[in-house]
């Protein structure tokens, strides 16, 4: 059986590095590439609501089932614009944090593949780092792909 390269996706072109690495690594180790994006719902409110009463059960799940899919919709149209119809990459879709996701997904892989984003020492002391925490835990090997800038 092939073995699995876990890469995370996330729309920005440090994950479409990562992608394209990770499907050229896959050639070379006769592997199979699963991209991972992680997706959350975040219940909107409005200046009026005080928070006090909760959204119906009903409401909250049809806005999760929609908001699920628009994640689905998204990590394909970008696997497409990277790779094109034609590949063999397999998404998967976690709901919560991106480092968790990746850490989770990547057991038994080969290798967990990321982009960084390279947002400055400020931003990432405030903001953390998916690739930092990834390196850091994984259960695997971990490659971080920095994209190339055009000049």
């Amino acid at each position: 059986m092939a073995g699995r390269i876990v890469v995370g996706i996330d729309g920005s072109e440090e994950s479409a590095a990562a992608l394209r690495w990770a499907v050229e690594e896959a050639k070379l180790r006769d592997a199979r590439v699963e991209a991972v994006h992680a997706w959350n719902y975040i219940p909107m409110t409005t200046a009026a609501d005080s928070g006090l009463v909760p959204m119906s059960w009903t409401e909250s799940a049809e806005m999760i089932d929609a908001t699920h899919d628009a994640a689905a919709r998204a990590s394909q149209q970008e696997v497409e614009s990277v790779l094109g119809t034609e590949h063999d990459v397999t998404v998967t879709l976690v709901q919560g944090d991106a480092s968790e996701g990746l850490l989770e997904t990547a057991k038994g892989a080969e290798l967990l593949v990321v982009g960084n984003r390279g947002r400055g020492a400020i931003k990432e002391a405030l903001l953390g780092s998916t690739s930092g925490r990834v390196a850091d835990h994984a259960p695997c090997p971990v490659v971080i792909v920095r994209a190339h800038a055009d000049a």
